[in-house]
């Protein structure tokens, strides 16, 4: 039977019909010959047809009855075409009237871009979890039996209440959306996907009967992905949800390589900054380069301390009670200094070599050594209390403060290298401290030249030291002069 297809839309829906009614006669004469699972898919391509010839039967009223029978068209041909890939010629007269059936669905879209049959699935897709949206069941059923042939996991929602709670249980790589439903509409459902931190990476492909140019556009333009018109080819939607499950994997990746390389910045933080100041360690995540051997001149202020008499103390001491006593005393010293953004150089057994003023220059460096000074020979009574709690010696510590032109950069090998600090100052602090009292602070002359701020000072003296050949002059600091 070659039955002619006409133009005009009278025409088309008593061709359909007819062919409807014909297919209905042949798969009753073939029944007993069909497999469960197809008898099925003709039945329910049977109900998407019952609905078509009831809508046509309607007056046509604005968008939503061509909506619903761009549904019922959507349904019909996408059954007509897995049914034919079922069949396979197997029964010639079904075979061939559902072919004719395909043709008049052709004929029936008004727009062209959708036109064209699919034998069986070419694009090839990695399986994803996809969430079909559509309030009409028989839209769910067609979408999930279509793509589950496909290899991918299927569940459907039919509203946008239960689309939404279907995200917030599960990792969905792409959502096929319906726009017309009734109480939360599709746009609703798109803008609050898109909205969410959680789910605005998960591709939405709109699937509509209305062709709408400005409600495309709309959906475009709220981060839909695509757009779809009903009845859509399934070629063209496999290579859509292809894209888009690409999309959503390369977006997946990039957050995990996101989160790794989170986890991995605050291990580093977490294990150099017991070790280096924050400073150091920014700028090494920041700036690779920052690793590399070398350095330049720098104008800092230079801290070093120790405890007065500590070797003697120590060999009266128990292992344990040096070790506690020590930890107590170091961890108390650098929080204060870290706390002044100095950046410790080294822990030399009981003595600390700090300095302000590198990696990051400020114009108060040598206003914050002395303040950091003050304040960490303050926290010694509460070391001292805590000392005396568990029988342990008082300590007394003295600090020496210089400022000068140093080498700061990054020293040693490749194998073996130190943020650290070279230069003719760095031996003179070393020669003030030697001449600290327990509890004294001793700034050079250099470092007074630069302070800022107003504080008492006493005891100027010269110190002829060991490996200089002219005096330094030093002095003793008490306080600020408003305290």
């Amino acid at each position: 039977m070659n039955t002619e297809i006409s133009e005009g839309d009278a025409l088309w829906s008593d061709l359909l019909l007819r062919i409807i009614a014909e297919l209905r006669d042949l798969f009753e004469r073939s029944r007993e010959s069909l497999d469960a699972a197809t008898v099925e898919d003709f039945n329910r391509l049977f109900r998407a047809a019952a609905n078509l010839e009831t809508l046509l039967q309607e007056p046509v009223a604005g968008t939503g009855n061509h909506h619903d029978q761009m549904n019922a068209l959507a349904a019909l041909r996408g059954y007509a075409e897995m049914l034919r890939e079922d069949i396979d010629h197997q029964a010639q007269d079904l075979d061939e009237a559902l072919a004719r059936l395909l043709k008049a669905i052709r004929m029936a879209d008004a727009n062209p871009g959708h036109g064209g049959t699919i034998g069986k699935p070419v694009i090839a897709a990695e399986p994803g979890f996809i969430l079909a949206v559509d309030d009409l069941q028989e839209n769910r059923e067609l979408v999930a039996r279509y793509l589950s042939r496909s290899g991918h996991l299927v569940v459907t929602a039919a509203s946008g209440e239960e689309a939404l709670r279907t995200l917030a249980d599960a990792d969905v790589d792409v959502v096929l959306l319906d726009l017309m439903m009734p109480e939360m509409d599709g746009r609703e459902v798109l803008r609050r996907i898109k909205e969410h931190p959680d789910w605005r990476a998960t591709p939405v492909i709109v699937i509509s009967g209305s062709q709408d140019m400005e409600g495309i556009i709309a959906c475009i333009e709220a981060g839909a992905d695509d757009y779809l018109l009903k009845p859509f080819n399934p070629v063209l939607l496999q290579a859509r949800i292809k894209a888009g499950i690409e999309r959503k994997r390369w977006h997946d990746r990039e957050e995990q390589y996101r989160q790794q390389l989170e986890r991995n910045q605050k291990f580093i933080r977490a294990t150099f900054g017991r070790y280096l100041s924050d400073e150091i360690v920014t700028d090494i995540l920041e700036r690779p380069e920052g690793l590399e051997l070398g350095g330049d001149l720098r104008e800092v202020t230079i801290m070093m301390s120790d405890i007065r008499g500590f070797t003697t103390m120590s060999e009266h001491l128990a292992p344990a009670q040096v070790v506690t006593m020590l930890n107590r005393y170091l961890g108390a010293m650098t929080d204060i200094i870290m706390a002044s953004n100095g950046t410790i150089d080294e822990f030399i057994g009981d003595a600390i070599l700090a300095v302000f003023g590198a990696p990051q220059h400020r114009d108060d460096d040598a206003d914050r050594a002395v303040r950091c000074a003050l304040a960490m020979q303050a926290a010694m009574a509460d070391v001292n209390r805590q000392n005396a709690a568990e029988g342990l010696p008082e300590l007394a510590m003295g600090i020496a403060l210089n400022t000068g032109t140093v080498i700061a950069g990054n020293i040693g090998s490749e194998r073996r290298s130190k943020y650290g600090f070279v230069g003719h100052p760095m031996n003179v602090t070393s020669r003030i401290e030697d001449h600290c009292l327990g509890g004294e602070i001793l700034i050079s002359d250099s470092t007074r030249q630069q302070l800022r701020g107003d504080y008492t000072l006493t005891n100027q003296r010269d110190l002829n030291v060991r490996g200089i050949d002219q005096s330094v002059t030093t002095y003793t600091i008490r306080g600020r002069a408003d305290d």
